[in-house]
């Protein structure tokens, strides 16, 4: 719902509650879409009110004097922007100072609007997809036509779709973001390429892919604080594809889903990692989206306090000091969206001897992420449902989880 579809309706039902307590003594039922807001709010703490305050990045002046008609509305997500004009015509603005105008059919870009704003023309159906989690947002707005080339494998796809996409042709391999395939992408006909910051590392091909008249996008749910924020981003898409309807109703679900997992304190200790070919353990640092996941579950996360202030969202740990840290956690969860992942405890101890003292090893209570977990970014109410269901032992119908024999 935009803000101003909001505030309209919000004056229409306080005209309606006016009118209804003169005649009525009973304590007024609060309204559907009010108790709703209520309940999204307290999924993460402060979100709302962080996601309504400006963003610096945020520039809805397209250079021509158009003005802005509406806004798209935001709870969670602090990367992007969608500002609305008259005729159709949207600009989205990402927080790495990108500004991309869609064009509806049939119409023509305006004249006099800034040089740095990139013109997308309506219907966008020729799309070269790197960023992975974002495909799942493509297969739940039913927009995977819209694809045509992937930075992925087959091999290394885990969406149903995306992978029935490639074994009939309708999306075909155009190479790693590193090193596109320039001519299939022009046989192809892309006409604009959705990255993950990933790019950033090598501008050259940046440059290159806009040389060839292919624009780039480049997608940052990852940097979302919250993890809910990641999910919004459909909304983004939503805009892009004239389905704000669809996506708003979509998370929401989402919403539904966390706030119904939320709220258990279960005092359970819990680590998440893998181990990597050096026989490492590889954890999620304090606050990244997974480990806020399972703190909204109820979890208690054991890696606490990393003492590693880099960019990145891991940190990889000696087995010795990853035992100290993690051997008495009431549950462990291996990371199978990484490497190949384990089918059974005897498995995991393979990898690592000491792991067989770790209180979950003994306890029976070990659990393995499926490896679509990552690539799912559209189903972050389910992962919370599941986490919350392993933490209070209602495990029975898990989809992102599985327990280890």
């Amino acid at each position: 719902m935009t803000k101003t579809m909001h505030a309209t309706l919000c004056c229409l039902m306080l005209a309606g509650l006016l009118c209804f307590l003169p005649a009525c003594s009973a304590e007024p039922t609060e309204p559907a879409s009010t108790a709703g807001a209520s309940n999204t709010a307290s999924v993460a703490t402060d979100a709302s009110a962080d996601a309504a305050d400006e963003p610096t990045f945020h520039n809805a002046d397209l250079g021509n004097d158009w003005k802005v008609v509406d806004s798209l509305d935001l709870q969670y997500a602090t990367g992007f922007t969608v500002d609305y004009y008259e005729g159709g015509y949207k600009l989205a603005c990402l927080s790495d100072g990108g500004r991309y105008l869609t064009v509806p059919e049939g119409a023509s870009a305006p004249e006099g609007i800034d040089a740095d704003i990139v013109v997308l023309q309506q219907p966008i159906d020729h799309v070269y997809l790197v960023a992975s989690d974002t495909m799942c947002l493509f297969d739940a707005l039913d927009e995977m036509d819209a694809i045509a080339v992937s930075g992925i494998a087959k091999e290394n796809w885990h969406i149903p779709a995306a992978i029935e996409a490639m074994e009939n042709g309708s999306i075909v391999y155009g190479g790693k973001y590193s090193a596109p395939d320039y001519d299939t992408l022009l046989a192809q006909g892309c006409e604009l390429s959705i990255q993950s910051t990933m790019i950033n590392h090598t501008p050259d091909v940046r440059e290159k892919l806009i040389e060839l008249g292919i624009p780039v996008l480049t997608e940052q749910s990852s940097y979302e604080s919250e993890p809910l924020g990641r999910t919004e981003w459909i909304k983004l898409y939503g805009a892009l594809f004239d389905k704000e309807d669809v996506a708003a109703k979509l998370f929401d679900a989402q919403v539904e889903k966390a706030q119904s997992a939320i709220g258990t304190e279960t005092g359970k200790t819990v680590a998440f990692f893998y181990i990597n070919s050096n026989g490492a353990a590889v954890v999620r640092k304090p606050g990244d989206y997974v480990t806020k996941m399972i703190s909204l579950a109820g979890g208690d996360y054991v890696f606490s306090d990393l003492g590693d202030d880099s960019a990145t969202s891991t940190v990889t740990l000696e087995m010795e000091t990853f035992y100290a840290q993690a051997k008495d956690a009431d549950i462990i969860i291996y990371n199978a969206t990484i490497d190949s992942g384990v089918n059974s405890i005897d498995e995991l101890v393979m990898k690592n001897e000491l792991l067989g003292n770790f209180a979950a090893v003994q306890n029976g209570n070990v659990w393995v992420t499926s490896q679509d977990m990552y690539q799912q970014m559209m189903a972050t109410g389910d992962v919370i449902s599941d986490f919350n269901a392993v933490f209070t032992g209602s495990d029975d119908d898990l989809t992102y989880l599985q327990k280890l024999e």
